[in-house]
């Protein structure tokens, strides 16, 4: 795979969203913004909001998944946060992956979601130097990405 790739969240569902893969993450990463904590039968839930296209508002999905974890994570600048931590699919050059994905804010990043190393570990190489190995969807999806919606 490329150092960048276009997955499948299919359990949202988020058919495409463009990731960054970063080896020096440990676990993934997914945009999330009001981000609600609730239980369900006794078990602790989580409810967020995704935005799955880069610097856009447009296609807002509602999303609520049982809570797996709350971790204190250190972001790439050194600053720690509690996060909650979902299981999630993601379809990766035409494989399914469950990843543990923590929630935040990732809306001034380049890619709203980051695929760490655990996702990857046994399953994939990375090259540096290369993109988009597992193919591109189609221009609309494309265009949709960088904000440029049709009529």
């Amino acid at each position: 795979m490329g150092w960048r790739e276009w997955v499948g969240l299919p359990q949202i569902p988020v058919p495409w969203m463009k990731a960054k893969i970063d080896t020096g993450a440990r676990t993934s990463a997914l945009h999330a913004f009001g981000i609600e904590p609730f239980e369900r039968d006794g078990a602790p839930w989580v409810r967020f909001s995704v935005h799955p296209w880069q610097r856009s508002a447009l296609d807002t999905t509602g999303v609520e998944r049982p809570v797996h974890d709350v971790r204190h994570v250190r972001s790439s600048s050194g600053h720690a946060q509690e996060r909650y931590v979902v299981l999630l699919d993601l379809r990766i050059l035409d494989q399914v992956v469950t990843a543990e994905v923590t929630l935040t804010h990732r809306d001034a990043m380049g890619f709203r979601m980051l695929i760490g190393r655990e996702a990857l570990r046994g399953r994939f190489v990375v090259d540096s130097a290369r993109s988009y190995r597992g193919g591109r969807p189609e221009q609309e999806t494309r265009d949709r990405n960088r904000g440029r919606h049709g009529a």
